[in-house]
């Protein structure tokens, strides 16, 4: 999105006045005062249960989400989104396919107040000023009316919390006036005007400038700030070198010049916020946010972005500040889940950690976390057609004492393919793999030189971030086929993509816990060309080349999205409805078998050993029937059959639950011989 573009949305006709008492009553601080008198001192917070998390009573609501990215969405010029994703053909269609719940991601006001006007998101609505809705999606009536298309089809709606940061908003312009308690929101710090030399140089016509290295150090010293910290995402060796930024001068309500020093994890638009400042400040900002979705927005699940980073600290022995899953991110993810379950909601959680800090993080927080390990352990199963670290980390989870019902299960999200492998990273414990003894630090270089040849090397895939190819699900199933130009294939290549997408649609929708699909999975999105994203990416995001603009209903008006428009080899619902060999009728068969028989509630009990490099069996007790289900996937392009033990499954016989039919087996035998075709999945139920 050009930042030069202003956005005629919440205050069309309007310039912004930077008015203490305009900005005031405009920011999210003030409103959550009032938004607070709702609950407070009444009965109504206390009709729910909230002390622990409680993943299984939310899947039971709701299990399977359409995953919607607003910014991506094409609709007619004259139809909201609102519209569009109320309307009855969208959702009579969901419905069928058995999508119970739309994520919607963030669509309120984002971006920057500045004195002519606001400036767009700088990243995907992720950089929230307001708790309105953004205009330019549409009316609140037209919400409602959205919510309510949503609730008649059994649905519910998913909305986004982001905990760490706001946009440089009206709460933002008057933290840097150091009006009443604001400033207590930001991790952010005057600097005694005897220090100024100390900060760089900046010209009027900016709010702030990136501190280099040298500056950081020296500002540390000073003690006025905690110092590098380990990673520094987005870097860019002209416009980020540091997470810190200086403000230009700023003249306070009390008429005193100030020049502040402000932390961003993510781009300078993003000023982080302080979850232990005394004035608790931004802890009311982030709980209006939870009743208004809770209680404006009709949203009953809530994600939290990007909540290892709530709490830093000085590191008195070391270079780098102690500022990823720090004991305070617990602490504010916990008060979060809490106070949304005390008001009747559920939330889940966008953390990249290791599987203990996720398990920490569960104890008595969000009721779900995003899957990050076993996704891109699958990922690696279909790249290399191993499944080798696949069936270590499944065990891995057992071992750890979490569940897959614990989990979102997603395929495509807006951001890139996120191949970090935290678990593993500086992690020195020994782990065995295809005979090998490796420390974790080991094992992720290797398997991440695999990938990252494949993705790269052998297919030219370019467009990437630190932490992962800026590519969909297509992009990395062409990828593991060794498809060259996935912008020319073949009708026999994108067959084999497909199925290779279903594949990993399977995997996800055969384990318990939510299963996510995007809409790029849906129309088939390929990654937008590395040439036509250069002119989104010039801050060095490239998520852009993943978030091509997609149209659901094929009503063939492109219109209503700034994003170029993805190749999408499937095409829309509609048409592939009524196709039964398309991607959505076999995904349909999929989800249906798994609601059937509640899949989406086991318990997993094992990952057996197997012989076949390429397959994998997970075994789960389906808690509802006693039964044992086992779903068995094999990630080669070759046939494969072997026969595996399986305990509890003697006098048992065996049916396929996507066919419906019986599979071989020996009745009185303990044993079964699994065959599957190239690129095929099973899931097969023992009964008596």
């Amino acid at each position: 999105m050009i930042r030069q573009i202003i956005i005629q949305a919440l205050f069309i006709s309007m310039l912004i006045s930077m008015d203490v008492e305009y900005l005031e009553k405009n920011s999210m601080l003030y409103q959550s005062k009032e938004l607070a008198k709702i609950y407070s001192g009444k009965k109504d917070q206390w009709l729910h249960p909230y002390g622990t998390p409680q993943p299984e009573k939310l899947i039971n609501i709701s299990s399977n989400w359409f995953t919607s990215y607003a910014p991506s969405t094409l609709k007619s010029s004259n139809e909201s989104l609102w519209a569009y994703l109320g309307s009855e053909e969208l959702w009579k269609n969901l419905q069928e396919v058995g999508i119970d719940g739309i994520h919607l991601g963030p669509t309120k006001l984002a971006g920057e107040i500045t004195e002519s006007g606001i400036l767009p998101s700088v990243d995907g609505g992720f950089d929230p000023i307001s708790y309105r809705l953004d205009a330019q999606y549409g009316s609140m009536q037209e919400y409602d009316r959205f919510a309510k298309t949503v609730k008649k089809h059994h649905a519910i709606i998913i909305g986004d919390l982001v905990p760490g940061h706001t946009g440089r908003g009206f709460d933002f312009q008057l933290a840097l006036r150091n009006y009443k308690d604001y400033p207590g929101i930001y991790h952010m710090v005057e600097i005694n005007h005897s220090d100024w030399p100390l900060l760089p140089r900046i010209n009027d016509d900016k709010i702030s400038i990136n501190l280099n290295p040298q500056e950081v150090n020296l500002l540390k010293q000073k003690g006025y700030i905690v110092g590098p910290l380990k990673r520094v995402l987005f870097f860019d060796p002209v416009a980020k070198r540091t997470n810190w930024d200086a403000t230009r001068e700023i003249i306070g309500i009390d008429g005193k010049k100030r020049r502040w020093v402000y932390l961003h994890y993510f781009k300078d638009n993003q000023p982080t916020l302080n979850w232990l400042d005394p004035s608790f400040a931004a802890n009311r900002v982030i709980s209006g946010d939870i009743i208004t979705s809770h209680d404006f927005l009709s949203q009953k699940v809530l994600r939290m972005d990007a909540n290892a980073f709530l709490g830093i600290e000085l590191n008195q022995f070391g270079k780098h500040a102690y500022s990823e899953a720090h004991p305070l991110s617990i602490v504010a993810s916990d008060t979060i889940a809490i106070l949304t379950r005390k008001l009747g909601g559920f939330s889940f959680q966008e953390l990249n950690m290791p599987l203990n800090d996720i398990k920490q993080s569960m104890k008595y927080g969000p009721d779900l976390s995003y899957d990050f390990l076993e996704r891109a352990a699958a990922f690696h199963a279909l790249l290399k057609k191993d499944t080798s670290f696949l069936r270590l980390c499944m065990r891995l989870l057992l071992e750890k004492g979490l569940q897959p019902m614990q989990f979102v299960h997603a395929l495509q999200n807006h951001d890139e393919i996120n191949f970090e492998l935290i678990h593993f990273l500086n992690n020195k414990e020994s782990f065995s793999l295809n005979g090998k003894s490796l420390r974790g630090h080991q094992l992720r270089k290797e398997i991440l030189e695999h990938d990252f040849n494949q993705l790269y090397k052998k297919n030219n895939y370019t467009c990437s971030i630190e932490t992962g190819p800026c590519t969909t699900i297509l992009g990395l199933c062409a990828a593991s086929l060794g498809i060259k130009d996935i912008y020319r294939m073949s009708d026999k290549e994108k067959q084999q993509v497909k199925k290779a997408h279903l594949l990993l649609a399977f995997f996800n929708a055969m384990q318990p816990g939510v299963f996510a699909i995007s809409g790029w999975d849906i129309v088939g999105a390929l990654p937008l060309r590395q040439d036509i994203v250069e002119p989104y990416a010039k801050d060095g995001d490239k998520r852009w080349a993943n978030r091509g603009s997609y149209d659901l209903l094929g009503n063939g008006k492109k219109n209503g999205s700034n994003l170029p428009e993805s190749i999408a080899l499937y095409g829309s619902i509609p048409s592939q409805m009524k196709d039964p060999n398309s991607f959505l009728s076999h995904l349909k068969r999929i989800l249906k078998a798994r609601k059937d028989y509640l899949i989406e509630s086991a318990t997993l009990i094992s990952v057996p050993k197997v012989k076949t490099p390429a397959l994998i069996v997970l075994i789960h007790r389906l808690n509802k029937s006693n039964l044992l289900q086992m779903s068995a996937i094999n990630f080669s392009d070759k046939e494969i059959a072997e026969t595996i033990k399986i305990d509890g499954i003697k006098n048992t016989n065996a049916m396929n639950i996507l066919t419906r039919k019986p599979e071989e087996k020996d009745t009185s035998s303990a044993y079964m011989t699994i065959k599957l075709s190239p690129l095929e999945g099973k899931s097969i139920v023992f009964s008596d």
